[in-house]
């Protein structure tokens, strides 16, 4: 390092004509002698004049630089159609770059100042040299932050999340650039301290846990597209049902629906298990899985009455003329007696009434039609016999979903006394009521 802060330190006397610095000094010099100050300290005067020099050019190259050059540069990016551009100048890219120009207006001029002190020479190099190695890592960082911006607008990145990648780059970054301006200070190589970073691995290894762990997360939920921004993924132990905003190094963001947020280890992903609704929102439709209880005594067979009254309904008009016909076949096929109705084929209401379930939903506009219609009943329980729905509604949106779930299922309750069925429903202090104010009949 030692001979690479001479090196510069030599171009940033010889950089210049130090003839036409020696004359602006013998002008200052001679006219202070003339005006009757003894010649050390006209000279002292002289330097400290052209020490004011050159802070004030560097001062005005700075203004200039960011008050016309950077905003003529606004100006045209502005005009262009592309937007990579923009971003890179709402990132403040070109603001940092800005910054080097003081630096070399001073390391232009300086020797009109310093020629005849080399201490100041070197003392002034390793500024400089601190100075423009700390712009260029906060230049390097505006720089990746705006390629991620950039990456973020292409549908890509819905998929394969860079931020965890671009977190490394900086990290690595700011660590070089700091071993470089330490080396710049202390005067040692950079190789040198390097080397006596292998004696701390230890301790970088525990400071850096979360960040190494956090990377090899985020690598293996990149590779296998597990987890992207924009996803909806529900992780209870750490009360994440909702959106992910972002996939960083060491955390993985989520906006609940309640519009909280809820911050989740990036190293948790890999190692606990969460639901990613992406496939729902990737298919042609939200699933919509759904029953309704019905009270077992309202179940029978249907009777000519009944079935008169069915053929009347749209949807199974068709449905109940066909299995009639079946239902007959069968019957005077097997030679089956008809005065006693559990003898042979017939027709249940509530069979009816899944089959005008299923035929309600095929004829629903806001079900997909190209996936799986199902309904179907649940084994008995203490709550009596489910009809289940299993069905997809094209709207994936939230709200809509529900309404639609909830206009289906309006109409089935709605409809379920038409078939002579009743739904299921536990006692309520008001049945009870009702059975307690019945007169009983038995007494005098």
């Amino acid at each position: 390092m030692t001979e690479l802060t001479g090196f510069f330190a030599f171009n940033l006397v010889n950089s210049v004509n130090p003839v036409r610095y020696s004359f602006m000094f013998e002008i200052i010099n001679n006219w202070l002698v003339g005006q009757g100050i003894e010649l050390m300290v006209a000279s002292t005067i002289t330097r400290v004049v052209l020490f004011f020099l050159v802070i004030a050019l560097s001062i005005l190259a700075n203004y200039v630089t960011k008050h016309y050059i950077l905003r003529g540069l606004a100006y045209s990016i502005g005009r262009t159609e592309t937007k990579w551009d923009d971003i890179i100048l709402e990132k403040r890219t070109f603001t940092w770059l800005s910054h080097l120009v003081p630096a070399l207006v001073i390391y232009v001029m300086a020797p009109a100042v310093l020629e005849g002190h080399p201490q100041l020479i070197k003392f002034t190099t390793i500024g400089l040299f601190v100075y423009v190695t700390a712009i260029i890592i906060l230049t390097l960082d505006s720089l990746l932050t705006a390629i991620l911006s950039i990456y973020e607008t292409l549908t890509v990145s819905k998929e394969i999340p860079l931020k965890v990648f671009i977190q490394v780059i900086k990290i690595v970054v700011y660590f070089v650039g700091g071993i470089v301006i330490i080396s710049i200070i202390f005067d040692k190589t950079v190789l040198y301290l390097f080397s006596g970073l292998g004696a701390m691995t230890a301790v970088l290894m525990l400071v850096f846990k979360d960040s190494i762990m956090g990377l090899v997360a985020g690598i293996q939920l990149t590779a296998n597209k597990m987890v992207a921004r924009g996803d909806w993924i529900e992780m209870p132990k750490y009360g994440a049902n909702g959106d992910v905003l972002e996939v960083a190094l060491t955390t993985v963001k989520v906006q609940n629906f309640d519009k909280t947020i809820t911050t989740i280890p990036t190293y948790a992903l890999i190692g606990e298990s969460f639901k990613n609704w992406r496939g729902m929102s990737e298919s042609g439709g939200r699933r919509i899985k759904r029953s309704i209880n019905l009270d077992v005594n309202t179940i029978k067979l249907c009777t000519a009455e009944m079935l008169e009254r069915f053929s009347k309904i749209q949807y199974i008009s068709a449905y109940i003329k066909q299995k009639k016909e079946e239902v007959a076949e069968y019957n005077a096929t097997h030679q089956i007696d008809a005065s006693t109705p559990v003898n042979g084929r017939r027709l249940t209401n509530i069979g009816t009434f899944r089959a005008y379930t299923e035929a309600y939903l095929k004829n629903h506009p806001m079900i997909n039609q190209d996936m799986t219609i199902l309904v179907r009943q649940l084994p008995l329980t203490e709550h009596g016999v489910a009809i289940e729905v299993y069905a997809f509604s094209k709207d994936k949106v939230w709200a809509n979903y529900e309404a639609i779930q909830a206009d289906i299922f309006d109409h089935l309750l709605a409809v379920v006394p038409e078939f002579d069925l009743r739904v299921f429903q536990s006692p309520t202090g008001h049945d009870f009521g009702v059975l307690i104010s019945v007169p009983d009949k038995n007494k005098n």
